[in-house]
């Protein structure tokens, strides 16, 4: 589904959100510039997708939550944000930053993205604000933790961290994890996972991610253990 910008029907909260500097040097007395905005949007982004990230993954450390939040709020995804809303052909710019490829800067489409979201707050409220970024955040959250390595997933999930190590302890092998089971419509789908070291399985769990169902395998099976 195609992003939209959110419903701010204060239109001069909205102009605002999405004027430059630049334009205001060339209009000082037409308009007010987007950078107090891009401050208050920048720290509600913040919050809200560290709000989203603590409650979604509660089997991540505060490390783990610092790198994903980190990828999400950054220049370059802020930007990505940005060019789905088509902010750039809607933008405010000075003919200098016109000239400059403005509608195309990394800096400036995210500066627009957080202002955006800033106005989106004074006019509507925290509430508001958490619904609108939730699909755009966790849809993304979701492709940066499927893209991991192995090596890297089996790091952002201590459960399966500490297994691993009882395995390799007890085993001398690591621990092989395998879907065995998916049910219910795309958007809502649900995994179950087992986990087996030397032909011996030791957990099953279910979870609408994968990494999920792992995890709560590996989580079975530490139980089993007197591990967890």
């Amino acid at each position: 589904m195609q992003a939209q910008i959110p419903d701010i029907t204060n239109k001069k909260l909205l102009q605002q959100a999405l004027t430059h500097r630049s334009y205001v040097n060339e209009h000082p007395d037409k308009a007010t510039d987007n950078e107090r905005l891009e401050f208050l949007g920048d720290a509600v982004l913040g919050f809200l997708v560290g709000e989203l990230l603590y409650k979604t993954y509660p089997e991540m450390s505060e490390a783990q939550l610092t790198r994903l939040r980190s990828k999400l709020v950054d220049e370059t995804q802020l930007t990505n944000f940005a060019k789905q809303l088509n902010l750039g052909e809607q933008m405010r710019l000075g003919k200098g930053a016109e000239k400059d490829k403005g509608r195309e800067s990394p800096s400036l489409l995210s500066d627009t993205f957080e202002a955006i979201i800033g106005a989106y707050y004074l006019e509507s409220g925290i509430e508001a604000v958490r619904d609108y970024i939730k699909p755009l955040f966790m849809s993304v959250a979701e492709e940066i933790l499927t893209s991991q390595s192995d090596a890297k997933t089996q790091n952002l999930v201590d459960s399966k961290n500490c297994f691993q190590q009882w395995a390799l302890a007890n085993k001398g092998k690591n621990p092989q994890y395998e879907i065995i089971d998916e049910s219910g419509p795309d958007h809502a789908k649900e995994f179950t996972a087992r986990v087996i070291v030397d032909g011996v399985v030791y957990g099953k769990g279910k979870g609408r991610r994968k990494q999920e169902a792992q995890k709560r395998a590996a989580e079975e099976a530490l139980k089993k253990l007197g591990l967890n």
